[in-house]
């Protein structure tokens, strides 16, 4: 296996400054002539993909100050060549503009490392050994808490009750959220402790699954989790640090340069621009803010760290739930349950704020899966738009966008186009759900799930993700899936539409250049070209060339921030 030759790894702090317009964008002058002569960083020896399509694939880069000087030919790039400039020789290796996570949780994927762990448990028996094993491990704990689980897989082919995990702990709460995290099963003491009986009413925009004899099977949905979260211990601040610095440090091992943070605290916000400030966090992450942090977000305006990592200027809402827990909103009903999803916001108490988001200058991302939750964010943003007109608003286009978008009914599909809505996807959710959404769709429904094509081609950008902790979180298992649009070991079934699988080219997009776009960051990020900003990650793979199948045991190589290394593999 071949490995990045590096002189030395530099850390070198750049603290840009920054105004707001239709975007934030940094206010940086051209270097002066003198100054271009000699670059700090200049990377060479492998492909090099730059997602521009004026430049496509080149020999050479040099970087000075944390920005591109030279985008060429090798001997165009050694002009710039100086005593104390640092050579990086991919040896092989392929370099790429850095990847970003256009859908993802920081926080969570850190806890994910943190706590049990169960996304690798593929029986219910197994299931049961991983939480019994914890708690073995963990005596001490008061309740036990994880995350990870999915049982489209199991041999069993069922959901986990709570009587399952009474098998194996009795004595304490045990609370265990699904891979989604759109349900949760617990065992019959967190029932017990919360007072949850077979008479509980859910909350509007959950459900709590009972059996034909009338009694709890131990599954929440959506909103119905709630009733157990006095149940868990209350986060610190020292918790959330650890677990966003964890995150941050796994993201940049994997290769993603950065993220869209979705669904954070306003107390999360500061957190992050502090940890990013004193080199805690090193990616780049672009926050969305939960609902209730939205009048924090209006007061403040959009607002950056010192360094300029941190970005906050977006709200995240949830329009339904998940299609594996059949919490997505369907128009019609499920084909395999009796049921056609759950709406999770009501337009009367949503409108305002999207009103205000349009007058403010902010972004909205919207989650939405099912049909009719597209349909309905859809309606919602055109209602909004045609409320506050784009003569009105601060930023005329406001890029608003649908994060999922994973079944559209077919009549939708032009209407992102026609609105400037973005559809943000994520290609991993295709390949898992392959074996469990023909059954809960039907195969009429399957002409627009996952159409990542048909979007495309209708003239939309897609801003590509992973939804971990949902989902692993890893680049290559993102890209093979949106080109391959197989599950892991290569199935695809007949119904599946192999013709909604993307190019090569536009997956590098997805991961790229179009997340820049979809977070107003296009003129600093998302490809290689002079005077853009020095994020780039390096594989040990050319996934533009590779076999498909080698496309997801590939291994990041090397992460770079601002022309700084974040991660070098070493071994």
């Amino acid at each position: 296996m071949r490995y990045l030759k590096s002189l030395f790894l530099a850390m070198v702090l750049a603290t840009p400054a920054w105004a707001q317009d239709d975007f934030l964008q940094e206010d940086s002058a051209p270097l002066a002539a003198e100054e271009q002569q000699v670059a700090d960083t200049i990377i060479w020896g492998g492909m090099i993909y730059t997602a521009d399509d004026t430049k496509p694939q080149v020999e050479a880069v040099a970087i000075k100050n944390g920005r591109f000087i030279a985008v060429g030919s090798r001997a165009e790039v050694e002009l710039l060549q100086g005593a104390e400039t640092r050579i990086i020789d991919l040896d092989g290796n392929t370099l790429f503009p850095g990847f970003v996570d256009a859908h993802a949780h920081l926080s969570g994927i850190g806890n994910r490392e943190l706590s049990l762990n169960l996304d690798t448990v593929k029986s219910l028996s197994a299931f049961k050994g991983a939480v019994l094993a914890w708690r073995a491990s963990h005596p001490d704990d008061v309740v036990v808490t994880g995350r990870g689980w999915i049982e489209t897989h199991w041999p069993e082919k069922r959901f986990p009750s709570r009587w399952d995990i009474d098998d194996v702990v009795s004595d304490v709460p045990v609370i265990l959220r699904r891979a989604d995290g759109h349900a949760l099963v617990a065992n019959s003491k967190a029932f017990e402790l919360a007072g949850i009986t077979s008479e509980t009413e859910a909350p509007f925009g959950g459900e709590i699954v009972r059996n034909k004899l009338g009694e709890n099977t131990g599954m929440l949905v959506d909103a119905a989790q709630s009733l157990l979260n006095d149940l868990v211990p209350e986060t610190t601040d020292e918790d959330i640090a650890e677990r966003l610095i964890k995150g941050g440090e796994v993201y940049a091992s994997r290769g993603w340069t950065g993220m869209h943070n979705m669904s954070v605290s306003w107390g999360e916000v500061d957190q992050l621009e502090g940890l990013s400030d004193s080199d805690g966090v090193k990616i780049r992450v672009y926050n969305s803010v939960v609902p209730e942090a939205a009048t924090d977000l209006f007061a403040s305006g959009a607002r950056v760290s010192d360094d300029g990592t941190i970005i906050t200027r977006a709200i995240k809402l949830y329009m339904d739930g998940a299609l594996g827990s059949r919490g997505a909103a369907l128009i019609e009903p499920y084909s395999d349950a009796d049921t056609s999803g759950l709406v999770l916001i009501t337009k009367e108490d949503t409108m305002p704020m999207l009103v205000e988001a349009l007058n403010e200058g902010i972004q909205v991302n919207m989650h939405a899966i099912g049909d009719r939750a597209n349909r309905m964010l859809l309606d919602w943003f055109e209602e909004a738009m045609n409320t506050v007109p784009a003569i009105a608003r601060p930023v005329e286009n406001p890029r608003w966008r649908d994060e999922h978008t994973q079944i559209v009914n077919q009549e939708d599909i032009l209407r992102y186009q026609q609105l400037g809505v973005i559809p943000s996807m994520q290609p991993s959710h295709a390949i898992g759900d392959l074996h469990f959404a023909p059954d809960r769709l039907g195969d009429e429904r399957l002409d627009g799930a996952y159409a990542w094509s048909s979007l495309i081609d209708s003239g939309v950008i897609i801003a590509g993700g992973s939804d971990a902790p949902v989902e692993k979180g890893d680049p290559l298992i993102e890209f093979y899936a949106a080109t391959a649009r197989k599950d892991l070991n290569g199935f695809q079934a007949d119904n599946w539409h192999e013709d909604e699988a993307l190019t090569r080219a536009e997956a590098l997009k997805m991961f790229t250049l179009w997340p820049a776009i979809a977070s107003f960051q296009e003129e600093e990020l998302g490809s290689i070209a002079v005077g853009k900003k020095a994020d780039l990650t390096a594989f040990d793979t050319d996934l533009m060339t590779a076999i498909e199948s080698d496309i997801p045991k590939a291994k990041a190589m090397m992460t770079m921030v601002d022309g700084d290394i974040i991660y070098l593999r070493s071994e």
